[in-house]
């Protein structure tokens, strides 16, 4: 396994401001559902912001969780409800990050503060970064992505329904996963 170094903006991250191409980009969240099968949910409205300055860089991401795709208008009303996110009351979810490291190839880690529900926890997600210097339009895109896996209880989202049989019809554990690519910032 590599070791991980501190980002260097000249070789890794290039010096500058970059932020989300929204329409090329993707955030959204994996859980176990009804324990035989995986529930995927996107979020419509994020942005996400990464800052790299003098060999450090720094992530900032959020997502609006009143904008959750589920594909079911119902659904997306009772994740919004106090029930889950409680969207009116807590209308972003924010990704701080404290650390971030590349190593050569391209590997991630992003350490930082997760807040949902008003609740912050440390996380840490682990993916890659590709950027190309030069894309079909002649401007510059870095490429993305990350996971990390959550305890949902830890931030207040506790609905769940016993099975008649056992279990419970949602997991605990939820994958966050995100597929950015970031352009350049206009000044």
């Amino acid at each position: 396994m590599a070791t991980a170094v501190n980002t260097t903006a000249e070789t890794l991250v290039p010096t500058g401001s970059w932020t989300v191409d929204p329409i090329h980009s993707s955030a959204g969240f994996e859980v176990r559902h009804m324990v035989v099968s995986t529930f995927r949910g996107d979020f419509r409205e994020f942005g996400a912001e990464l800052e790299s300055r003098d060999g450090a860089a720094r992530l900032v991401g959020t997502a609006r969780p009143v904008s959750i795709d589920v594909r079911d208008e119902n659904l997306a009303a009772h994740l919004a409800s106090p029930e889950f996110f409680d969207a009116e009351r807590y209308p972003e979810i924010r990704f701080e990050s404290t650390a971030f490291e590349v190593d050569r190839e391209g590997n991630v880690v992003a350490a930082g503060d997760l807040t949902i529900r008003g609740h912050t926890e440390a996380v840490e997600a682990r993916g890659n970064l590709v950027h190309i210097a030069e894309d079909v339009s002649g401007g510059e895109r870095i490429g993305l992505s990350l996971e990390t896996t959550v305890d949902r209880r830890a931030f207040g989202l506790e609905w769940n329904a016993p099975l008649p049989k056992g279990g419970f019809a949602l997991g605990n554990d939820v994958k966050l996963r995100i597929a950015l690519e970031l352009v350049p910032k206009e000044a």
